[in-house]
Formats: C-alpha cells, structure tokens, sequence
C-alpha cells in the first residue's frame, strides 16, 4: 500500500487542511496553465520521443489532453493524507515481544516441528519492521528447522519468491538452486535435517542414476514383463473383463489386510481360483501392473496412467506401501505447471500428500503469475478448497500466509485476495495468527471501502491482543462518520496504554487547530519515521505560501527514508515554485522505485507526467547524462543519480550497466525490493554470459548467498576477465573476518579489478574498498595513496578512508578537516557528521552527533555515544532513556547490547535478560551478546538459590 493524494469530500469541515487543499489546486492549475501554453510545443517533442521510453499505449495523439486527468475537486483531510495501516504485525513493545519469543524458542529447541512454528511468528515480526534481510533470515532459520514436506515446501518457495527468480529469462519453476534448502527434489523428503539443509543436493545424482536405470531396464526386460505363470507358480487369477491376469495368491495378500483377509479369510473369494474383478474399477493394463508390482515392488516402469489406477486401487484396498510408491513416482513427474494442474486434483482426490505437495510447490514457485491462473486458485480460494487440502494434510497457515502475502502485494482489493485470507484465519490456531489473520483482513476490507466489515475484523485482532489493531477500528469509525468516537478511542489508548508515535499520529486525524498540530509533533517526537507528519507540516507551510519551507519540510524524511508519496508532494512543491528539473529530479526516481506509479489520483502514469515536465527543462545528451552523473555521484546526491540513470535508460533501456548502477544507488537509500528489481533487469538485458553470471551473482549475495555468488563470480572469470567479476569475489571474500592472507588475497583480486576496464564511478569505488583492505592490514601509506587516487576521479566518499588514515597517524586535526571536505561536498551527509565526531573533543562531537541524528534518526551511533557519554557522568538513568528513544521506533542489536550492559552495571538483572533476549532475537549467534546473557542468567539462578 501507498499514500498518494485522493479525491475529496467536499463536506470536509477541517478549515486548515480545506486552505491547504486550495494550495494543491492552485500547484495544479498553474501545472495545466503552462501545459496549455506548450501543446504546441507537445507535439513536436512527442514525435521526437522515439528514443525515449514511450509514453503509454492508451495515448495515441501526439498530444496529451492532461486537463481530463487532473483532479480539480476539493480535497479533504482524511483523502489528502491518510497513514497506511500497517498490514504486518505490531507490537505495542516489540523488546518485550522479542524477549519472549525468544525464551520460548531456546525452551523447545528439541522439539523441532514447534521451533519451526515458533521461527514463523519471528518472521511474522520482522516482516513489520520492514527489513527484508532480517525477514529473510528468519525464512532460512524455518528451513533449517522444518520437518514436514509442507513447510519445506512453502518455505522454499517463499525463499525463492524473495529473489523473483519468476522474472529472470530462462528460469523454471521446478530449477534447482544447487542447495537442499530450496532444491525442489530435497524439499519433498520429510524428516529433520539441519546440519545438511545449506549442503549440495542430489539432483545431478539423480540424473545420472536415472539415465544408468534406463539403460538397465533395456537390458533386463523381465523386470517389467509377464513371464511363464508356471515358472513363476501362479496359483491363482484375477478376471477383468474377458481377460484373466495370473497372480501369486501369497504376492497379492501380503499387500494389505483386506486383501489377505478376502485371499485367506471366511470370504468365497478364498476358495475360488479365479476371482472376478469386473466391477471393481481396474483395467486390464492395472490388473497386470499390480500383479508385476506384487512380485517386484516397482511403479517406476509403468505408464502414469497405470500408476494413477494403481493409486486409486491401494486407496481401496488400503495398500500402503504401493500407494507410497505410487505417491512418490507421481510427485516425480510433476515437472511445470500445466502437469501439476492436471495431477493436482488426482492427488486432492486419492489423498496422495507427496503429489500434492509436488504440485503446491510447482504453483508457489510460479508465483505471484499463478495467481492469475483461475484453475490454480480453484485449489485454494474457497471453503471447499481449504478443506480438501486439509484432508491430505496441505492446510497449513504458513501456506496462506504466503499467498495471502502474494496476493495482497499483487492487488489489495481483489476477490481473491479476500478468499486467500479468509483461508488464512480458519487455519490461525495460535493467538499470534488469530491476530495476524484479522488484522490483514481487516487492511484489505478497508482497502475496498468496506468498513463495516473492516472495523469487524480490526476489533476481533484487537481483541485477541493486538493493540494496533485500533487504529483500523478507529479509522473504520471515522469513515463511516463517527469522528468523535474514533477520538475517544484513540485518546483512550493513549491513557492506558505505555504512548507511542502511531497513538499520537493517530489522534492528530481527528482534531484541528493546536491540538492537532501538537499531536503531529509528539508523534515525530516519540518515532521520527512516520512520514505523515511531515506531508501534513508541508502541506500547511504552502498553504501559508512559504513554499521553500515546505520543501525543506517534506526533504527531512526524503533525506532517511525515500517513498514515492513524499517525493511526489516534493514535486509537487517544486512545481509551485517553478522549480521543473527539480520536479523532475523527483518523479524519475519515482519510477524507479515503482514502474506503474499513478498521479493524480490515478489518473496519470507518472511516466506520462515525466513526457509533459520534459518540455519546460532543457534536454540533455546521453554525453550530457554522464557528466551530470559523475557530478552527482561525487556529490553524494544519490536521489539526483537515480533521476539521472533513469533519464538515461529511457534512452537505452537494454542496457544493462545502467541497470546495475541504478541497482547500486538503490541499495544506498536503502530501498532493497527496487534495487533487487533493477538487478533482474540487468541480468536479463545482458548480452554475454560472463555478465550475466555476474548479477547472478550479486543477486545471490544481496539475498545471502555469499558461497553461491563467489562460485558466479569464479565462472565469469573463466568466462572472461572483468571488473565486475572480480570486484565482486573481492566483496563476497571480504564479508568474513580476514586473516592476513585473505587480506592479501582480497588485494590482488581489487588489483585485477582495477586494471580491467571500467568507468570512473566503479574504479573509485574499488580504490576505496582497496585502500580500507590496506588499512585493516596497517599499510597506511598504500591505503593513502588509493584514498588520494580515488578523490582525483571524484569519488567523495574516500575523503571518509583518507580521514581514517590521518586518524591512525595521530594527525586529528588533518582528519577532522577530511571529512570537513566530505560534509562541504556530500548532498546526503548524515554519516559524515557522525564520522567527523570521532576526531574531534566532546562537546564538538556532541554538535555533530545532534546533526547526524537530526539528518538521519535511524543511525544508531550517535544515541550510543549520548548515552555512554551520560553513563560516564553517572546519569544512569537518562543514559537508559537516551537508548530506549530510539528503541522505541528502531530495535537494534547494538542498542540493545548497549542497554543491556548498561541495565547489568546498574544490578537490574531482569532488564539485562530481557534486551539480551531480543537482541539474540535479532542475531542468535552474537558473540558478546552470548557472553552477557550467560552471565545474567548465572546471577539470576545464583540470586534465585
């Protein structure tokens, strides 16, 4: 979900946002004045577009009519700048909620089917702190801790979803990634197996076992034939039809109970020869097949038609051992879509679990394509469905967690997103997935402007615990015209419960004036990344014309935490200023972040938008481009690079190198799922295989893959010598703790990085990384050389390494001046100021320290080093105050450490348990952490004795 800018209520009665409508209808009608003033300008610049990306089909003129899109109604408070309610889980002290998850995961650790479970909700909870490593992270530890075929399953596929290797050209939904933690094959074996789940699977094994097993049964043609019936001593037979197929009464009553019961027991078919089995529901052909498997305990050589009539038959018969045969052969076979859709319903219907589960994992890999295929959801959408899977053992709520997820990121509104997630609540067992299940249901029904239903589902997840599920309560209330009791109950919330920055956001929709004001400002207070605030306070400085102020407002949270709302008002903003490049610099990484973003309502693509802004800016060559690239680059102007890259893929949008910077500049802002798209993008467009191999292989490592993407790296340089390739072998080696000869190693590699071609954005960046690999093996001067070398191809950030070098010599004075340079260059400069503290005295440090948490409040440094600084002046408990702010909006491993430590100097033993436990919660394998938690708990017994 996004906030954008809505159509309006024109009954709104809130005065202050009703003048602030009146500043965006006057943005847009000085946008349609000058569009106007150009349209024949328009056409030309439209029939020159052919070099650019088009703009889109539904326009087929040469000129754009734009009025029909802008929205020229009155726009109310609620429409303009509703907060997203958070579809995830939300705790009101997520410390708390991580102790105790914690505690319960080291209590079963035995119990390895519960730890599985237990590792979910932890992937529940880190899916709500949006960070796709840590929810990645607690994928893999579901794996390694999984049991049962359906959560490997599931499992697998979602780890595989998170990469979106559906839009990799080339791949298949059944390929194997080398490794039994997503191998498909692996994924179908039950059983508890950690120590192997990151180990190479078998599937090349069991290629060449399969081949090897061809050619033996060519040679050996007995094993799948009839031979002499009195060689073999067949004393009795079966009658289908006119044929009668000889069998061996022992073979045939040992394969179950009622079969030995009908061949040996009371019944006349004991006494008989001959029994007819007409009537029966088997062929001829199966006839003969389950005789053969009697003797030979073997499907594999049969037809699959064979196989499925066997299936049927040891259903009916309760043959256990040839129903799993069948079973597992079946489950071989489904190998892409259109089988497992036809196999699917014999396996739902035979309750075959491993076929199902074969053809579940074909359907979860081809997500979120698969949700558009109607007989795919037929197996999951409805009641009926749900039950069906239930039967065979498949309706777990991990599984509908995932496609619940799928669905709601591929359209909130839609039928089969409120099926899928109604699917989910019946299978929430657990108080965490009751309040999980109800609250999704509830965002997706306010989503389609259902709020009665809505408010239902929101209050029955506030029931069952999940206090945030009141602000879907309230917002539900307020929709349907009951503002005042949505106040009441959010100002209730406040009053009994420990107050948080969404409570006061909250509670500033539902008064005006003062109050309002000051609930926007507590709620920034208490978690300064809740980007309603922000719009609302720039919204208000335009309306009071003070336009350059509202940018400055707007720019505060764009600087942390880019989204394409906030850059959207920004533009906007700029617009009103007639500031066009600067709206521009704006939408183009809007784009970037979401391809088929709408303005206005929706009723423009902002590609679109970017077409009709191109006409008041100059335009650039691609020679252009590049210089205004390598000035923004070097200026640390990361949203400005982006806008650049994308101006210059509209002109080139196969190329695959600016797909990869567009990558990096991405990851930089730290928006990973875009930067992981253009990634894709760039694999797909390149045009030889050891490039390709290369974003193999980055894509690998950005999703933690470290040994997989040093084996792509390895093979693109036997392919051919590059940069990238070993740039990228030096980066994965460097992800470890080195020793001397790694560093050494890790050198030569950046050495032959270096003299590959390349441009001067990358080559800098490799001087850099060589110069911080010199100074960790204390050759200062070398690292000062590379450092001096990659700011003469302007790459700014090596002023940071040069200050290192300085530091190191005992020359502050020289550091502190570096990164002086690098504040006076860097556009965004948060971690700039933080570095510069260290070479400088306290109350200098403490400037810059407010400065870098000013810039950037989700850096964690400067509230640790507040904090030690108040435990030295033994103001303990504003030391645990200072760190307890910004774990109230970030929790941290460091901060909790920090607090930790701080709790234990202090003898409080049961706050130092409790931040150890969470920041395990965050990193199990935390050294120091590890240590402290020890020694807590050794207190702990030792006090409780």
């Amino acid at each position: 979900m996004r906030t954008q800018i809505h159509a309006a209520d024109a009954a709104s009665s809130d005065t202050t946002i009703a003048a602030a409508s009146a500043a965006v209808d006057k943005l847009l009608h000085q946008i349609h004045d000058r569009i106007h003033r150009v349209n024949s300008l328009k056409s030309r610049s439209l029939s020159s577009s052919s070099s650019r990306i088009s703009v889109s089909s539904s326009s087929s003129s040469s000129t754009l009519d734009v009025s029909r899109f802008l929205p020229f109604d009155r726009l109310s408070a609620a429409s303009l700048l509703d907060p997203e309610i958070i579809p995830s889980l939300r705790p009101l002290d997520a410390v708390e909620s991580f102790s105790d998850l914690y505690r319960c995961i080291i209590k079963v650790s035995s119990s390895t089917i519960e730890t599985a479970g237990l590792y979910l909700e932890q992937c529940a909870l880190f899916r709500g702190m949006l960070d796709p490593k840590l929810f990645r992270k607690g994928l893999r530890l579901v794996r390694e801790n999984a049991v049962d075929v359906n959560t490997k399953v599931v499992t697998a596929a979602w780890l595989r979803y998170e990469r979106r290797e559906d839009e990799l050209v080339g791949s298949s939904a059944v390929d194997c990634c080398g490794r039994n933690v997503e191998c498909p094959r692996a994924c179908l074996k039950a059983g508890y197996a950690r120590e192997s789940v990151y180990d190479q699977c078998d599937c090349r094994t069991q290629v060449i076992d399969e081949e090897n097993r061809e050619v033996m049964e060519i040679d050996d043609g007995e094993g799948c034939s009839n031979s002499d019936s009195e060689e073999l001593g067949f004393d009795m037979g079966f009658r289908v039809g006119e044929v009668e197929i000889r069998c061996m009464r022992y073979k045939i009553g040992m394969m179950s109970r009622p079969l030995k019961a009908m061949l040996y027991g009371e019944f006349v078919e004991a006494r008989r020869e001959t029994i007819y089995f007409t009537q029966n529901g088997v062929s001829v052909e199966g006839m003969r097949a389950l005789e053969l498997y009697s003797r030979t305990k073997r499907v594999d050589c049969f037809d699959p038609c064979v196989v499925l009539e066997l299936l049927s038959f040891a259903n009916k018969f309760c043959c256990d051992e040839l129903k799993s045969g069948c079973d597992v052969y079946l489950a071989g076979l489904v190998d892409g879509l259109e089988r497992a859709v036809s196999l699917m319903e014999y396996g739902l219907e035979e309750t075959a679990y491993l076929l199902v589960a074969a053809c579940l994992q074909v359907f979860l890999r081809e997500l979120p394509g698969a949700l558009q295929n109607e007989k795919v959801m037929g197996f999951f959408c409805s009641s009926e469905a749900g039950k069906r899977l239930s039967l065979v053992g498949h309706c777990s709520f991990q599984l509908y967690y995932f496609l619940g997820q799928i669905a709601m990121e591929d359209d909130m509104k839609s039928n089969t997103t409120v099926m899928l997630l109604e699917r989910l609540v019946e299978c929430a067992a657990l108080k965490w997935q009751r309040q999980l299940g109800f609250h999704l249901l509830g965002c997706v029904m306010y989503e389609r402007n259902e709020y009665k239903d809505a408010e239902k589902w929101f209050q029955a997840a506030a029931d069952a615990g999940h206090v945030y599920s009141m602000v879907g309560v309230a917002r539900c209330k307020y929709k349907r015209g009951h503002k005042y009791t949505a106040y009441k109950l959010i100002n209730s919330l406040l009053a009994e419960q420990p107050q948080t920055g969404w409570m006061y956001q909250e509670r500033s929709l539902y008064c005006v004036g003062k109050e309002k004001i000051s609930d926007l400002d507590k709620a920034t207070e208490l978690d300064p990344t809740l980007s309603f605030p922000y719009k609302y306070r720039a919204i208000q400085l335009a309306e009071e014309k003070m336009i350059g102020a509202a940018v400055s407002e707007i720019s505060k949270i764009i600087g942390f935490k880019v989204s394409p709302d906030c850059l959207e008002l920004r533009a906007w903003l700029s617009i009103l200023q007639e500031d066009y490049e600067g709206a521009l610099r704006d939408v183009r990484p809007i784009l970037t972040l979401e391809p088929d973003y709408m303005m206005f309502n929706g009723r423009l693509h902002a590609e679109q938008f970017v077409d009709l802004l191109c006409s008041h800016v100059q335009q650039w060559s691609q020679a252009d481009c590049w210089m205004q690239l390598y000035d923004r680059w070097s200026s640390v102007d990361d949203i400005g690079s982006l806008a650049v890259v994308h101006h210059m893929l509209a002109n080139d949008p196969g190329n695959s190198l600016l797909r990869f910077r567009q990558s990096l500049l991405l990851l930089r802002l730290n928006c990973q799922k875009a930067a992981m798209r253009s990634l894709r993008l760039a694999r797909n467009c390149s045009t030889s295989d050891h490039e390709r191999l290369v974003y193999e292989g980055w894509i690998l490592y950005d999703t933690g893959h470290r040994e997989e993407a040093l084996a792509k790296a390895e093979e693109s340089i036997s392919i051919q010598r590059s940069f990238e390739a070993f740039f990228l072998k030096a980066y994965a080696l460097a992800d470890t703790d080195l020793d001397q000869e790694s560093s050494s190693y890790i050198i030569q590699l950046l050495e032959e990085a270096l003299r590959c071609p390349s441009d001067g954005l990358r080559k800098g960046q490799a001087l850099n990384n060589l110069g911080s690999v010199y100074v960790d093996c204390e050759k200062l001067d070398l690292a000062a050389d590379c450092y001096m070398n990659a700011l003469n191809i302007k790459h700014t950030r090596a002023h940071q390494g040069l200050a290192r070098v300085y530091h190191l010599k005992g020359q502050r004075k020289a550091a502190y001046d570096e990164m002086t340079k690098l504040i006076e260059k860097a556009r965004n400069n948060a971690s700039a100021y933080e570095k510069r503290s260290e070479y400088c005295d306290r109350d200098m440090a403490k400037k810059d320290l407010c400065m870098a948490t000013q810039l950037n409040p989700l850096r964690t440094y400067p509230y640790r080093y507040r904090a030690a600084v108040l435990m030295d002046d033994h103001k303990e408990d504003e030391a645990i105050a200072e760190l307890s702010r910004a774990l109230a909006f970030k929790p941290d491993l460091q901060l909790l450490h920090l607090r930790a430590a701080f709790h234990e100097s202090m003898g409080d033993i049961t706050a130092t348990l409790r931040d150890c436990e969470a920041a395990l919660f965050l990193d199990s394998t935390h050294a120091d952490t590890l240590e402290l938690y020890e020694r807590a708990r050794k207190r702990a017994e030792d006090q409780q004795q």
